[in-house]
């Protein structure tokens, strides 16, 4: 599949993803007596991911998230650093356009502050023991700690959900209720980052504090990502096979397989060109 064709997928995956997720936020958890929540958002942003796996999953990964590349490519999963810096345009791009879409359908007045609009945040202090979402955390070093360690435990999952070894097709599930748990815990500290796609998305619009802690939600996150990329890397990987049993069934020994494959047929093709 070509890099444009890989990268237009997760255009559309993080547009989904920011707009199912930020969308429920914004239009349907203030609701007097019937809005979704705390809860409802977090189902929100699993199942946009979970949906968007299983639909692009097998164009372009579905990472909808720089951190993830970033961390898929620390892993070793994910190669070259050219098709990473196009994924994560798309999805910057991705996630802008579903913000201006749920700017245009609920016209909400952009005042700067942190929440407003879905963006992310820290509170500085309390003010009547709860900081701007309601929780009781408050300063810049539990908002890094918690998205750097959140982002680190979600890598982790969709690195070891996605693995060869993994039972098949339940890579998706895994992902979608990691990150509605993650939302859970999350949303009273900073709003629930780990993507810092989404949170650049709605603090382009919000601007004013939106913007000035946005930083955070892009190093934590991805430092996150790293660790985790290295550690499933450099400790779970299977060992390199040694070729010397038949049935052998370790990744490194399927992709050697895989490759010879691909340069058989590629022989056969030149061949043909040839005659």
């Amino acid at each position: 599949m070509s890099l444009t064709k890989r990268a237009i997928a997760e255009l559309i995956g993080t547009f989904w993803l920011v707009f199912g997720g930020c969308g429920a936020a914004v239009l349907a958890c203030g609701v007097d007596n019937v809005g979704i929540g705390y809860v409802g958002v977090s189902l929100a942003f699993g199942l946009t991911v979970l949906t968007m796996a299983f639909a692009i999953g097998h164009i372009s990964g579905c990472h909808l998230n720089p951190a993830v590349t970033l961390g898929l490519l620390a892993s070793g999963r994910f190669k070259g650093g050219k098709d990473a810096v196009a994924y994560i345009i798309a999805q910057c791009i991705g996630g802008i356009l579903a913000a201006a879409t749920i700017y245009a359908i609920a016209k909400p007045e952009l005042n700067g502050a942190v929440g407003n609009f879905a963006t992310n945040g820290w509170s500085e202090t309390l003010i009547n023991g709860v900081n701007a979402f309601g929780g009781r955390a408050y300063g810049m070093g539990p908002a890094f700690l918690t998205e750097a360690v959140l982002t680190c435990i979600f890598l982790f999952v969709i690195i070891g959900a996605t693995d060869r070894r993994a039972p098949a097709g339940f890579g998706p599930i895994a992902i979608g209720l990691c990150l509605t748990l993650i939302h859970l815990i999350s949303i009273p500290v900073t709003n629930t980052s780990v993507n810092p796609a989404r949170s650049l998305a709605v603090a382009v619009f919000n601007q004013g504090e939106s913007l000035t802690q946005l930083w955070l939600f892009w190093v934590a996150p991805i430092a996150g990502a790293v660790i985790a990329g290295l550690l499933y890397r450099f400790v779970f990987e299977k060992d390199e096979c040694c070729g010397c049993c038949k049935d052998c069934k370790c990744e490194k020994k399927s992709e050697a397989k895989e490759e010879a494959k691909e340069e058989g047929k590629k022989a056969k093709k030149e061949a043909k060109e040839a005659e």
